[in-house]
């Protein structure tokens, strides 16, 4: 599958914008900020639970090129909270301003909001990576997790990135959106390169959404790597069909932020699964 254009629109645009970045901080001095930043909680486990329940990977985004304005003024650190009290078990958090109204300080709010709570939730850093520095970025700024998107990426950059973000202590969730994209990642990061791996239900050329996308692959990816069903999951039918495939986690994130009452939307899906848990 050829690179979509809008994809190809957003990782030129991110090169750009990151260059400044690079130039001016090095990877020593960024380094020496992450020496002093407290190691973070593992990501995977609140993905992969020991008693073979389901979890939720809550989204903040206030808006997409997919979907124009979800949320605009949404506070990122309110919307934390309100999840974390619905009963999410991990949080992604868009980190990326042109395109999503996300920022890196969403991303440090949010944590600190969290991790000032006896029990603090991982947060994925959701965004475009396209060079080492954000990976160094994200540990600094406290993310326990990255994500790396297969199509826009090569197999080289994807290994490379995988393995230094595993250098910093930071957990792998790799996108995919077709059946060659999670080959290409099995064949460059094998089973122990990727810790997670998310199967994105939206089509990156037409936007349209079908979660036979997840169903189709689910069988595909090894049982030794988590399970992460993405996109157009608003309902707990969806969750239930989704998890007897064999996925272990659901990213949630315009169906609740859409919501007037997100935490009521959240822990009313939650209750609608209780017998999948």
């Amino acid at each position: 599958m050829g690179v979509p254009d809008k994809l190809i629109e957003i990782m030129e645009w991110k090169r750009r914008a990151i260059a400044p970045r690079v130039r001016s901080v090095s990877e020593r001095e960024l380094a020496r900020l992450d020496a002093s930043t407290p190691k973070p909680p593992p990501f995977l486990p609140a993905l992969r639970r020991a008693d073979g329940s389901l979890a939720v990977i809550a989204e903040i985004k206030r808006r997409s090129p997919s979907a124009g304005e979800i949320a605009t003024g949404a506070s990122a650190a309110d919307r934390a909270s309100i999840y974390q009290e619905a009963g999410a078990d991990a949080l992604s958090v868009l980190t990326d301003g042109n395109f999503f109204g996300g920022s890196l300080e969403d991303l440090r709010g949010v944590v600190a909001r969290l991790r000032s709570s006896a029990a603090a939730l991982p947060c994925l850093r959701k965004d475009f990576m396209v060079d080492e520095y954000q990976i160094l970025e994200a540990r600094a700024h406290r993310a326990d997790a990255i994500l790396l998107i297969a199509a826009a990426l090569s197999d080289a950059e994807m290994k490379h990135f995988a393995q230094a973000a595993h250098g910093l202590e930071l957990d792998v969730l790799v996108e995919v959106h077709t059946g060659e994209e999670l080959d290409r990642v099995l064949a460059a990061l094998g089973e122990t390169g990727a810790d997670a791996i998310g199967v994105n239900n939206r089509d990156l050329k037409s936007f349209a959404v079908s979660l036979e996308t997840s169903l189709e692959l689910a069988d595909r990816i090894p049982p030794s790597v988590v399970r992460v069903a993405e996109s157009g999951i608003s309902t707990a039918e969806d969750m239930a069909r989704l998890r007897a495939a064999g996925f272990d986690a659901f990213l949630i994130g315009e169906s609740l932020m859409r919501q007037t009452d997100p935490g009521a939307a959240l822990a009313a899906l939650l209750a609608g699964t209780v017998a999948t848990r």
